[in-house]
């Protein structure tokens, strides 16, 4: 009896062992699988391409690291094209922009300055006066708000013919003997596409004045009453002007050209809160083409 009593006790000692090893098992398991990801992690790469950016390039000449970063080649490729465009688009910048300071100092080297012009002179008589130095490409005369007088740039084909015209400084020229001096500053051309087509846009051109300086408070119905009142009768007027700048210009073309060689006396005149400047306009007053609503 004794002997078959103890078997339930040994049985459940048994047990208990047993469910000791299953429970170490598992956790000998659980232990085993977090070394095994520490191992894991622990071999892992971090310069693996997986952690660049296709276009990142690892020289290992310059660090020594023996772990490269892996190349990817289709990403480096388009990497440098980039490379190669934006330095190609720089390096045409700086060619365009010496091209330009070349082409606007040699401009400048065939201008002259020339002031004290009478203000019944005419820029065809000032270009009259210094053809006979050379080819004059351009001729610009512009109002001075300080003075009854005019000055105005003259553009030569060449140096030649602007170092000859400067010889004529002092030449009487209507009731004033006019000042020739080298300019510092060369004329802006006009867009072509403005220039008179016509024998009746360059009569157009005689009867109009370029004023510039106006007060953008200033409405364009003010600035015809302001020219009518002390030149004359205005058939056509362009007011223009843009966020970008302070102020505004016009285009005004008068009835009569004695209109607008007084129209000239008005530089210096102050139109709202500004003093106005008054020159020959170079280019005639078109009308608006206005084009038909599709229905």
């Amino acid at each position: 009896m004794a002997a078959v009593a103890d078997k339930p006790g040994e049985a459940a000692v048994a047990n208990a062992n047993n469910n000791l090893v299953v429970e170490t098992s598992k956790s000998e398991s659980k232990e085993f699988n977090v070394q095994k990801l520490v191992d894991m992690f622990t071999k892992l790469n971090p310069l693996a391409k997986e952690f660049f950016p296709s276009y990142y390039h690892h020289d290992p000449t310059k660090t020594g690291d023996s772990n490269q970063v892996p190349v990817n080649k289709q990403g480096n490729e388009n990497y440098s094209n980039r490379r190669r465009r934006n330095t190609y688009n720089q390096g045409n910048r700086k060619i365009n922009g010496k091209a330009f300071r070349a082409q606007r100092d040699d401009s400048i080297r065939r201008t002259l300055y020339v002031s004290d012009i009478d203000q019944a002179i005419t820029e065809e008589q000032l270009a009259g006066l210094f053809s006979n130095c050379g080819q004059v490409v351009d001729c610009r005369i512009c109002g001075d708000p300080h003075s009854v007088l005019r000055f105005a740039f003259v553009e030569f084909a060449d140096e030649e013919g602007a170092r000859a015209a400067l010889s004529l400084g002092g030449t009487m020229l209507g009731f004033y003997p006019v000042r020739v001096l080298p300019s510092k500053t060369a004329i802006l051309p006009v867009n072509p596409t403005y220039l008179p087509r016509s024998e009746d846009e360059r009569e157009m051109c005689i009867r109009t004045v370029y004023c510039t300086n106006i007060d953008k408070k200033v409405s364009q119905a003010e600035v015809k009453n302001f020219f009518e009142s002390a030149c004359g009768e205005v058939t056509r007027l362009r007011l223009l002007g843009d966020n970008a700048h302070s102020t505004r210009i016009a285009f005004v073309e008068f009835a009569m050209a004695e209109s607008a060689i007084a129209a000239l006396n008005c530089s210096g005149m102050v139109l709202g809160t500004q003093p106005i400047r008054v020159s020959p306009s170079k280019t005639p007053v078109r009308p608006r083409v206005t084009r038909p609503t599709l229905c």
